[in-house]
């Protein structure tokens, strides 16, 4: 294949925080096996060696968790040396590390900057946001110790973004969170609905995302970008980024606004492979990378039809007239599990504010058209 993305898990699911919401340790509480440790040294060589043999133009190694860093320093400058050694068809090749930040330190600044690793930061909001949910094994907020990764980060020229996740709360305090981020300097957000756990009904927890307040987070978060993008200081902001790709003939990057599923090669840490972060479940094991090649993964993939099951419209989508532009969303948002795939979750939230923001968008998009 030209191109792949592959996420390693280095640290199963291990992690030194304790969030309130985290959907990875619901996940991992479903399994047979809940943590598989920390990935071994002839682990990471398998799959990287398998990934880089597989790929001929361009490759992002992306590191997530639990907590990817606790694998350890010595752990990534391993991998970065398998990817200069083993890179057979000479391909461009990109890391990507997704972390809550406790473990930075000058020594991970200096790597992550020496090795142009997009690093992104786990960050709720200002500080009663952030360690509402945000907290450590010992229940202690973390806001200041991932504040200070965030400064050590910058001061290092890291290319650093912030991920929040948008629980109720964050929703209601949306501006609030907004302009804490630009007084800051983090002009590079992205924004993940909060998951609730598996195999409950939804909205039941504190921290939950109903569908009215997810169409005021869309509401709000487009008015302050709308705004500053007219006022010529656009921030990137992924959904609504994307949105204006997509009005420009161009295929959207969220791999959930394109209406069906990816080929996602998502790795844990004893060489497991699963389609998709969400669905890392043992029923969705695609094989493992220590012995099974790409083509048996896939295979497997096709076998219980996660991508084909994905592409199914619900019968409102046809009809709909924001239907090209939705596309359906995640399917995690639409998965029912034994009831099957049916509306989004937040089908609602989604068409209001289509009605709301579209006119402006459209505006927007020919303003920055026009000035190329």
């Amino acid at each position: 294949m030209q191109t792949m993305t592959i996420m390693l898990k280095p640290a199963s699911g291990l992690c030194n925080m304790r969030c309130k919401y985290c959907f990875y340790a619901d996940e991992t509480a479903k399994r047979e096996v809940a943590s598989f440790g920390l990935m071994s040294a002839d682990t990471l060589n398998a799959v990287l060696t398998r990934a880089l043999a597989e790929v001929t133009r361009s490759i992002t190694v992306a590191f997530q968790g639990g907590e990817p860093t606790l694998a350890g320093l010595p752990f990534f400058e391993q991998a970065v040396r398998i990817c200069k050694e083993k890179n057979v068809n000479h391909c461009a090749v990109s890391f990507a590390l997704q972390t809550n930040g406790l473990l930075i330190d000058e020594a991970w600044c200096d790597f992550l900057s020496e090795n142009h690793f997009l690093v992104g930061v786990s960050l709720d909001g200002p500080k009663e946001l952030h360690d509402a949910n945000r907290v450590d094994a010992q229940g202690k907020g973390t806001y200041s110790r991932v504040i200070h990764a965030l400064q050590l980060l910058q001061s290092r020229q890291v290319d650093t973004n912030v991920l929040s996740v948008v629980t109720g709360d964050a929703a209601r305090a949306f501006r609030k969170s907004y302009s804490f981020f630009t007084r800051s300097g983090f002009d590079y957000q992205q924004y993940i609905p909060c998951l609730d756990p598996l195999d409950e009904p939804r909205g039941q927890h504190p921290w939950s995302l109903t569908p009215e307040r997810f169409e005021q987070y869309l509401k709000s978060a487009f008015d302050c970008w709308y705004q500053d993008a007219m006022r010529g200081q656009k921030r990137y902001h992924r959904y609504f980024d994307n949105l204006l790709l997509m009005m420009n003939g161009q295929p959207p990057e969220a791999c959930g606004m394109i209406g069906v599923c990816g080929m996602q090669y998502v790795v844990e840490a004893d060489g497991s492979v699963y389609p998709c972060d969400f669905y890392m479940l043992d029923r969705y094991r695609l094989g493992n990378l220590n012995t099974d090649t790409f083509s048996q993964i896939d295979a497997r993939r096709k076998e219980i039809g996660f991508v084909e099951q994905s592409a199914a419209v619900d019968e409102a989508c046809r009809s709909c007239r924001w239907g090209p532009i939705c596309r359906g969303g995640c399917r995690r948002d639409r998965d029912y599990f034994e009831k099957g795939l049916g509306r989004n979750y937040y089908c609602a939230a989604y068409a209001h504010f289509f009605d709301y923001a579209w006119p402006r968008m459209q505006k927007l998009y020919h303003a920055l058209v026009q000035k190329g």
